[in-house]
């Protein structure tokens, strides 16, 4: 599970290596770039582009001058690898997409004619677009991109460029076709209102369970992650699968990633790291869902080292089923000072499930293989970039984390960089009153670290399924990705404020930081979150749906009580807490039904929940939202360009130290990246 969560109160490329006759490397970097590891925080300039709804920012990466040569090249080979099989997220999204971007592209690197038209700028800004959504859909809505400017347009460009776009890859871009990348409404299809490329046309949502309800583990207390890498299609009128794995889907791009693991393999910290990073190799030449669990323990329980990762097929928010997981990777070097710190987290993690609310029936009687660190990332690719979580629990297998732990995240210096590219006119603008503003700015950031903290290794660390109950993503269903993201949120909301923080020495006052989490929580689930999305639109997106279906069902149930009040000041909309420990004892509440939810696999109650109150938006306050926005500069949505990492290359082919770079522009990373990791066909 990853936390794809911007906080309200904080509102690399890697340079191609290829080999020449004789296997040794040698490198080539075409793309603009300037060193920038001895610039201090305010000599360094975080944003590096602004277009339609989204900044383009920079990280850094802290210490690492600090790593051995050999750590460096870990770092290296892992980022080349990730990068590797960036095509396949983009082909997983959508089954034009790789068409098409290389048809833009092309116009991009070719076009000399009128630059300064406002046709030209949008042809651009769309680009851009598609390129921050690895497609052709909106990365966070869902809805497909539109451009501004017609087809004659493209047609000009594509002509005046020998480019060549037809048929449905062109005509999709401008018709009404494959309007939604992941369609949640049930009414419309699952699968077929849903245009991502995990399904042949002919698939329907009927076809996905039946076929599913057929597979049976080998080990019914160790269920397979049956669909995790595979394509489902029809052959002869018959459901198969097309593999994700050498030699099948996507058999280009999975070698290469395989050459450089064999290579991070070779330089690996100690032979934990080296045990799991062979099995990853394995099951990329494999495809065997048996192999995948050996690798997930073997990951997981491998917690020596300064660096760390994440690749393959994970998360499945991308399939309106829950099967397929969506090609990513994060590259990650060990924050030693705020790992230290955090690993309390670590140690005390048995207290917070005995202490909560759910059920005794419900909790873990022994918590076991949890560990928490924040990690500077060094490179990210698929669908962790450029939009990228700030928080990662693994592995997501019930079974794993129940019998051998889980691995948490924190990003620093990702969420470092938002923290230091904002401002805080937002906040003073949607605040109730001039406390809740102070709160905020005093404790808000620190809050949003517990939070996070709290969510990816106590919350999703949290509560059993109850014998004989199957995975969430086969009882749940299209509700279960939502369901455990709100549970994960509702763990740390109702410890935010628990004089425990204190005890711990996470915080000096644990009241006034609850007070500062609960007010941007619910400021952002009922309110400002509500920017993201266009005028009339329900809300889609996983994360959107679970802050305010927990938002909206305490705002509810505390009426009587006046818990939360909403009020109205010089014709604005203002949501007040009046009552913190009332609030805190509902968020306690509605964790309990919803570990109820998940333990018992209640389909109904769960749809019940996200539908009254995750769904639908209120329309006069996303009007008046929406107006009240626009006094403000600040895009509604933040990603990142990679840092480069350069090597030198000494008389006998061996790298002998790796610099790191940044980018200067967003356009020029795209192209790189596009130039040197073109692994895939248009077609697949």
């Amino acid at each position: 599970m990853k936390l794809k969560y911007i906080p309200i109160a904080l509102l690399g490329l890697m340079t191609f290596v290829s080999c020449d006759e004789n296997g040794k490397e040698k490198t080539e970097n075409a793309q603009k770039t300037e060193q920038t590891d001895k610039l201090s925080d305010a000599e360094f300039h975080y944003t590096v582009d602004e277009f339609a709804d989204i900044k383009i920012l920079r990280y850094q990466i802290p210490g690492w001058d600090e790593l051995s040569l050999k750590k460096q090249k870990l770092v290296y080979y892992l980022t080349q690898a990730g990068l590797s099989g960036r095509d396949i997220i983009w082909d997983q999204n959508y089954k034009h997409n790789l068409k098409i971007r290389k048809a833009l592209e092309n116009i991009h690197a070719n076009y000399d004619g009128d630059k300064n038209a406002d046709d030209w700028k949008n042809f651009e800004t769309y680009l851009k677009r598609v390129w921050f959504s690895n497609g052709i859909h909106h990365h966070y809505s869902n809805d497909k991109l539109k451009p501004e400017f017609n087809q004659a347009y493209l047609k000009e460009l594509l002509s005046a460029t020998n480019t060549e776009l037809k048929g449905e890859a062109f005509e999709v871009i401008f018709n009404d076709k494959d309007n939604k990348k992941v369609n949640l409404d049930e009414s419309k299809g699952l699968v077929k209102g849903s245009a991502v490329n995990f399904y042949g046309d002919d698939i329907t949502a009927e076809d996905v369970d039946a076929f599913y309800a057929n597979k049976k583990s080998p080990n019914p207390d160790k269920p397979l992650s049956f669909g995790l890498n595979s394509k489902l299609v029809k052959e002869n009128g018959q459901i198969v699968e097309k593999v994700w794995k050498s030699g099948g889907l996507y058999g280009s791009a999975i070698d290469e990633i395989i050459k450089w693991l064999e290579k991070a393999k070779d330089v690996a910290e100690n032979k934990a790291q080296a045990d799991a990073l062979g099995l990853l190799i394995e099951y990329y030449q494999t495809g065997d869902l048996q192999k995948w669990d050996d690798y997930s323990v073997a990951w997981v329980e491998a917690t020596e080292g300064d660096i760390d990762y994440i690749n393959s097929f994970i998360e499945v928010y991308n399939d309106p089923k829950g099967y397929k997981g969506s090609y990513e990777t994060i590259v990650q070097i060990k924050d030693f000072d705020m790992s230290k710190k955090m690993k309390v987290f670590e140690d005390n993690v048995q207290w917070f499930e005995d202490e909560s609310p759910i059920m005794d029936e419900h909790k873990k009687k022994n918590v076991v293989g949890v560990t928490y660190k924040t990690v500077n990332v060094a490179g990210e690719a698929g669908d962790a970039s450029p939009s990228t979580p700030i928080g990662v629990n693994l592995p997501n297998s019930n079974w794993i984390r129940e019998a051998h732990g889980s691995k948490s995240v924190s990003l620093g210096n990702i969420i470092y960089a938002y923290s230091h590219a904002g401002g805080s006119e937002k906040l003073e603008e949607f605040a109730h009153d001039e406390e809740e503003i102070k709160l905020s700015k005093k404790y808000g950031e620190q809050a949003d670290k517990l939070h996070t903290a709290l969510h990816e290794v106590v919350g999703h660390a949290s509560g059993v399924i109850n014998n004989g109950v199957g995975e969430t993503k086969e009882t749940l269903k299209s509700y279960a990705s939502t369901l455990e993201e709100g549970r994960a949120d509702l763990v740390g909301l109702y410890y935010l404020m628990d004089p425990k923080l204190e005890e711990l020495g996470l915080t000096d006052n644990a009241e006034a930081l609850g007070k500062a989490a609960y007010n941007d929580y619910i400021r952002n689930g009922l309110m400002t979150q509500l920017i993201r999305i266009e005028e009339g639109k329900d809300i889609e997106e996983s994360h959107m749906r679970n802050r305010q279906w927990v938002s909206a069902w305490v705002y509810e149930k505390g009426k009587e009580d006046n818990v939360i009040v909403k009020e109205t000041k010089d014709g604005k909309t203002y949501f007040d807490i009046k009552d913190y420990a009332q609030l805190r004892e509902l968020f306690g509440e509605l964790l309990r039904e919803t570990q109820r939810i998940k333990s018992e696999g209640d389909y109904e109650a769960a749809k019940n929940l996200v539908e009254t109150y995750g769904v639908k938006v209120d329309q006069d306050i996303h009007k008046e939202v929406l107006k009240r926005n626009e006094a403000f500069k600040s895009a509604a949505y933040s990603g990142f360009v990679n840092p480069v990492l350069v090597p030198e290359i000494d008389d006998n082919g061996e790298i002998k130290t790796i610099k790191v770079t940044q980018p200067n522009h967003f356009a020029d990373q795209m192209m790189e990246y596009s130039k040197k990791y073109n692994n895939l066909p248009e077609v697949n």
